[in-house]
């Protein structure tokens, strides 16, 4: 942001007028069709070269920080980045909807950095395509070429990567570790209801048969597939994968036998961490999780 800001700067108060003159290789023409891809290519192969920086960084120079990690997460190498294309473009292929998630159902750090050595490589391939070919008959024909055809053409690409990021901000707690980045939704409603359980398993409640007033489980129910989750309003979330509760599950989901003697004081700590910093607010009421089991609700 700094160095766009002072190129802007620069370019506004000191740079020439025309770069044609003094600089011939930055200048240009709106309508140079082959100037425009050739732009186009030098832009690809700059966002390749950082895909491949990440993946540098992850591989060789210190790694990354994986929230999967043994111990509550760590920062590690990552060895054997995932480099099947069968996986990786899977993502692409997959629906957006309902358990499927496209490409923000990535959940594991291989994955993540094997899908970066792809990008990396295609905006290389594509961005020296781009500089080393004119364009052709029909993309001449296809398209307009304007100064304000490609700021159309850039703001629909940006809207869509810009969606393509909240919803990996909001859904994906592997690329948004919950540690830096604060819970998903989905996480503080599921760590509510994980808080209530210890809470009153502590103070002597049978988690596992206790009715709520609906009749099924207050604390723990059935899913559509048959695996034991958390039960009450939560239970719309009873997907959610986090490394909290992870440790509580088995081979049927949650396991009774853990969940009554297992639970560690740290994902105590974690959970009421997130129910209490739910991503959730409102302009004219208290923000936080409504999902909890005995109707009180806490402040985000």
């Amino acid at each position: 942001s700094a160095v766009l800001g002072f190129g802007g700067i620069y370019h506004s108060l000191l740079g020439p007028d025309t770069l044609e003159e003094s600089f011939p290789f930055f200048g240009y023409d709106w309508r140079d069709k082959n100037k425009m891809t050739t732009i186009l290519g030098i832009h690809l192969c700059l966002l390749g070269c950082g895909a491949l920086l990440l993946v540098a960084k992850a591989m060789y120079l210190g790694g990354v920080y994986d929230t999967w990690a043994p111990g509550g997460g760590d920062v590690r190498l990552i060895t054997t980045p995932t480099l099947n294309p069968i996986v990786i473009f899977g993502y692409v292929f997959r629906s957006p909807f309902g358990g499927d998630g496209w490409v923000v159902s990535v959940n594991n750090m291989e994955d993540v950095i094997g899908g970066h050595v792809w990008v990396g490589v295609l905006c290389l391939v594509g961005g020296f395509w781009h500089i080393f070919t004119k364009p052709f008959a029909w993309a001449r024909r296809a398209f307009v070429w304007s100064g304000e055809a490609y700021l159309s053409y850039s703001l629909a690409a940006i809207s869509l990567m810009g969606l393509t990021a909240a919803l990996y901000a909001w859904y994906n707690n592997t690329a948004y570790p919950s540690e830096l980045y604060g819970p998903t939704g989905p996480e503080a409603s599921q760590s509510q209801a994980f808080t209530f359980l210890v809470r009153d398993q502590r103070l002597g409640a049978n988690v596992s048969s206790a009715q709520g007033p609906t009749g099924l489980g207050k604390y723990l129910m059935r899913s559509p597939s048959g695996e034991i989750i958390f039960g009450g309003e939560t239970m719309r979330f009873w997907d959610l994968r986090a490394p909290w509760v992870e440790p509580l599950r088995g081979p049927n989901g949650l396991d009774i036998n853990k969940i009554k003697n297992d639970i560690q004081p740290w994902q105590e700590r974690r959970a009421a961490e997130y129910m209490t910093h739910a991503p959730l607010g409102s302009l004219n009421s208290v923000g936080g999780v409504a999902t909890e089991i005995n109707s009180v609700n806490y402040v985000s």
